[in-house]
């Protein structure tokens, strides 16, 4: 009788110990998934990943493969490189309809709209593009209106130069090398050192100016919205005319700082 009813537990130990290696399979899986969208990067290699989480090839390997599967992640066949699939970009898109960052922004443009009496923007970045995604236009007779959902490269304008001017320096490089800098107005910056230049003079002092660099006769400035993570999600601009809006005054940028810092706020980010 003692042996049956040994033999009778061993079938449920077997149970646990297959649902505890499922459980951190499903872990591993998620840690893949989610370092997609930390690594700020638009693709990765296995070897990035398996780097980064200290994993196996093989295990990276079997992770992107059932993660394919469910469309969650897709691959470059010449370059054998993967990025997050449209599966995941739902996903993405029901986080951002949830946290509503035009809501959470339009008393903030509003705001900035009022003070300065000047057109004030909220950008998204979309890989290796941005958009405007939301505007406030003063009531004024000469003004600035922006085209919504129209991707514009990062490397003209100020909003444009508020997302590329944080990125980390290996994406940077890969930006630089899979874009030409085209001359957009006489005044967009096409020399990739003097752009870079740019880039680390808007970091110190954390906003961008411009001045006809994207649109002749406008000028600009734009700071980053940052997420809990410190990743910069968005941008908020002032734009107006040239001979009427001076970009450069300190008292707006900090004004637009202290605007950009709520919203961050309000997305966890401690400023740290």
């Amino acid at each position: 009788m003692p042996s049956r009813t040994s033999e009778a537990k061993a079938p449920a130990a077997e149970d646990g110990d297959g649902q505890s290696r499922s459980i951190a399979a499903v872990e591993r899986a998620m840690d893949v998934l989610l370092y997609f969208g930390r690594s700020g990067r638009p693709d990765l290699g296995v070897t990035e990943i398996a780097t980064a989480l200290d994993l196996t090839k093989a295990a990276v390997h079997r992770i992107l493969t059932a993660l394919r599967s469910r469309e969650l992640i897709t691959v470059d066949p010449s370059t054998r490189r993967y990025a997050l699939g449209h599966a995941a970009v739902t996903l993405g898109r029901a986080y951002l309809a949830r946290t509503d960052l035009r809501a959470m922004a339009g008393p903030e443009l509003r705001g900035l709209a009022a003070e300065t009496g000047e057109t004030a923007t909220l950008s998204l970045r979309r890989g290796d593009t941005r958009l405007y995604v939301d505007q406030v236009v003063p009531d004024q007779e000469l003004r600035l209106d922006v085209n919504i959902g129209i991707p514009y490269p990062l490397h003209a304008g100020s909003s444009s130069k508020a997302f590329l001017a944080f990125v980390d320096d290996d994406e940077l490089d890969v930006y630089l090398e899979r874009h030409r800098l085209d001359e957009i107005t006489d005044r967009t910056i096409t020399d990739p050192a003097k752009l870079r230049k740019e880039l680390a003079a808007i970091r110190k002092r954390g906003y961008a100016t411009s001045r006809g660099e994207r649109q002749p006769g406008a000028t600009s400035i734009a700071a980053p919205v940052y997420d809990h993570d410190g990743h910069v999600v968005a941008v908020v601009s002032v734009a107006g005319p040239v001979g009427r809006f001076k970009p450069d005054s300190p008292e707006l940028a900090k004004s637009l700082l202290k605007a950009t810092g709520r919203i961050s706020a309000q997305l966890g980010y401690s400023g740290a």
